[in-house]
């Protein structure tokens, strides 16, 4: 495994961290707490230090797995999860971003991460509305100063409109931004990247391998029709285009020898302000997988 500085924060981060979205139970399976623990571990052994997860992937059930899975050894994991939302169905939120809504989704985390701190607490595809309130980040100021965070982040999407966000990460306290960022998807590149780098912030690379589209699993004309399966509410002719992309891609840029996913997150990781990718997974061979990008040189 490789290691890099997360930004301000002076973290040193492994390259590939683990998604957990997937433990909430919206990918198409529900996990026990033994898969979970056995992935970590395995995780773990291979160098990856950093965990991502939410609040609202499951109502805190993520965070209760990987809670269960790291408690026993917490010093030796890098913890961000993230806040503004709760979880009432399958694809649905409500949105919760008052400063105290916020400070309660605060204390329900650090009880089902069985923490005392949380190491990354981040800002959740909210609107610039939402953002700019400075109660909010004065809040959220005050918990890093009672030590409950040690470092607060903003989670955006790759679309222009939240590059405000990005720039504004510094004037809010926020030390790392997380956005979509993969082969398929490289709007990151023209606004949000380059602000990250000029004002050092740490990226996470969310949704590296394109929501599985990337792992090289699956070809064109593939259907996800599982209802508790979160691609089944995609565009399906987006799906199709975007997985004839990915054959081309495997014929014309895929090294011989070279699995798709490996490949995927390493591009991404080639990106000078790329700090960090955070792949989901469902199996022991998966993290495998996708730990040996560290490896890679394109």
């Amino acid at each position: 495994m490789k290691y890099r500085r997360l930004g301000k924060t002076g973290l040193q981060v492994s390259v590939v961290g683990v998604g957990t979205w997937q433990f909430g139970g919206e990918w198409g399976k529900n996990f026990t707490a033994s898969e979970v623990s056995q992935i970590l571990s395995r995780a773990q052994e291979l160098g990856i230090n950093l965990l991502d997860t939410a609040e609202c992937y499951g109502d805190h059930i993520s965070e209760e797995l990987v809670g269960h899975a790291t408690h026993a050894h917490r010093d030796e994991w890098i913890i961000a999860t993230k806040f503004g939302h709760s979880f009432t169905f399958p694809f649905t939120r409500n949105p919760r971003w008052s400063p105290s809504d916020v400070q309660d989704q605060l204390e329900d985390s650090l009880r089902a991460l069985q923490t005392d701190t949380i190491d990354l607490y981040q800002f959740h595809s909210g609107t610039d509305a939402v953002f700019d309130q400075d109660d909010l980040w004065t809040m959220l100021a005050k918990q890093v100063q009672a030590g409950k965070i040690r470092f607060l982040g903003i989670s955006i999407s790759s679309d222009a409109n939240t590059a405000y966000q990005a720039k504004r990460a510094t004037a809010v306290g926020a030390s790392t931004i997380q956005v979509v960022y993969n082969r398929l998807n490289r709007r990151a590149e023209e606004s949000i990247l380059p602000v990250c780098m000029e004002q050092n912030l740490g990226v996470l690379a969310r949704v590296p391998l394109a929501s599985g589209l990337l792992s090289g699993k699956y070809r064109p004309g593939v259907q996800f029709t599982t209802p508790s399966d979160v691609r089944s509410q995609d565009d399906p002719d987006e799906i199709q285009r975007q997985l004839k992309e990915v054959e081309k891609i495997g014929q014309t840029k895929l090294p011989a020898g070279v699995k798709m996913a490996p490949w995927a997150l390493a591009w991404c990781l080639k990106h000078p302000a790329v700090t960090c990718v955070i792949p989901g997974c469902k199996s022991v061979e998966q993290v495998e997988s996708n730990a040996s990008a560290a490896d890679l040189k394109l």
